[in-house]
């Protein structure tokens, strides 16, 4: 790997982390891509190049992993959750909530209770996994997972 690709690869990495630990607060995609010292069009394009998905949807899915354990965890409203996780309407939440998971906020808090087990099997457990991302390669070098019939 070149000099230039991994310093753009740790770039990009600062600005992912940037975005993990602000992620209940709006997205500014020209800040963010200030922190990988980018501008914000190449930012998203090297971003989804690198992560597999744009800066937005990565938020996102972020956003909706911290929902699903705020719903298994605790007693709290879907609404009240739906904004301290970051989203300004119940109504995007649950259908991106419905998108990523597959089922709806409130089906997911009935199916779902608080997990008692290492936090190897809980993190592959909470892991959210959409049927439309299960033939695209994980970010993280795993095998894809195989079609449903």
């Amino acid at each position: 790997m070149s000099r230039d690709i991994e310093d753009l690869n740790r770039r990009l990495l600062r600005a992912r982390d940037a975005m993990d630990r602000a992620y209940a607060e709006p997205l500014d995609v020209s800040a963010v891509a200030a922190v990988a010292h980018l501008s914000m069009a190449h930012f998203i394009r090297c971003f989804r190049a690198t992560f597999g998905e744009t800066p937005h949807r990565y938020l996102q899915r972020r956003r909706v992993e911290r929902a699903m354990f705020l719903l298994r965890e605790t007693d709290r409203s879907v609404t009240e959750i739906c904004f301290d996780v970051g989203f300004t309407s119940l109504g995007t939440f649950s259908r991106t909530f419905r998108e990523i998971v597959g089922q709806t906020p409130s089906d997911y808090r009935v199916g779902h209770g608080p997990i008692m087990a290492p936090n190897c099997i809980w993190m592959a457990a909470t892991r959210p996994v959409a049927a439309r991302m299960a033939t695209r390669s994980s970010n993280f070098g795993e095998a894809p997972a195989p079609a449903a019939p």
